[in-house]
């Protein structure tokens, strides 16, 4: 039997029972080493807010779909949103998106280094085998997001091509990428990631402003239709830094 049958499956459960348009969002998110500490501990606190701020906004609890994909230590890894347990699962994305309704953000742990690079290519993947599976089903979706956050730049081999491949796609308008940088990140090789903005620096460790941020643009982009230009709120966790070029 073909493994991703029962994946299929389950989609087609879901879509019957919620046929509404989709958003999918991937976060991507650094927890090399350096990010141990207070940065670690903040970007939990954020994300536990980001799904109090989402829960509350009963559409976008049924239209947006988020996947968790982490960096740090050896290797990329799609986590457990389902559980909250912050467990490896497949990089499969009928098993790694969920809609807000049933999102329990994973409890991070920083460790090694930063695989950017892969994780790129894992979100990038993740987000084009959604769209494919909404098409599959007749499920109108909006353009997805993928949101990067890293306090360093890629450590791994190859990262220049995954950065390329997400610019193109990006492009092409396949999805919008947002790249946010904590002290110390790297930002002209987060801009080859993000290249249609620049990326933004955090001010500090406001992980839980930029979470409120993202969740207020999600329910906007959620009360819109797709194909619309949904207004999204001011941006005031981050600033643009001239600096790095």
């Amino acid at each position: 039997m073909n493994d991703i049958t029962p994946y299929a499956d389950l989609d087609a459960v879901e879509f019957a029972d919620n046929p509404e348009p989709r958003c999918a969002v991937v976060l991507l998110l650094d927890v090399s080493g350096s990010m141990q500490g207070r940065r670690i501990d903040e970007l939990n606190v954020g994300l536990q807010t980001f799904e109090r701020a989402l829960k509350k906004d009963p559409l976008a609890s049924l239209r947006v779909e988020l996947a968790v994909v982490a960096f740090g230590g050896r290797a990329a890894r799609v986590l457990d949103v389902r559980q909250g347990q912050g467990e490896a699962i497949p990089a499969e994305s009928s098993l790694a998106f969920v809609t807000v309704d049933g999102f329990h953000p994973p409890l991070l742990v920083a460790d090694g280094s930063t695989p950017m690079g892969e994780a790129a290519r894992i979100g990038l993947q993740l987000i084009r085998d959604r769209k494919a599976t909404y098409k599959q089903n007749g499920i109108d979706y909006f353009r997805p997001w993928l949101f990067l956050i890293t306090d360093g730049k890629p450590t791994d081999s190859g990262w220049e091509a995954a950065a390329a491949e997400l610019a193109q796609e990006e492009a092409a308008r396949g999805l919008s990428v947002y790249g946010v940088g904590v002290e110390g990140a790297d930002l002209r090789c987060l801009a080859r990631f993000a290249t249609q903005r620049p990326p933004l620096k955090l001010k500090g460790l406001a992980f839980e402003e930029l979470f409120v941020w993202l969740s207020k643009s999600l329910s906007a982009v959620s009360q819109s239709r797709p194909g619309d230009q949904a207004p999204l709120p001011p941006v005031g966790w981050g600033t643009v830094d001239t600096a790095n070029g």
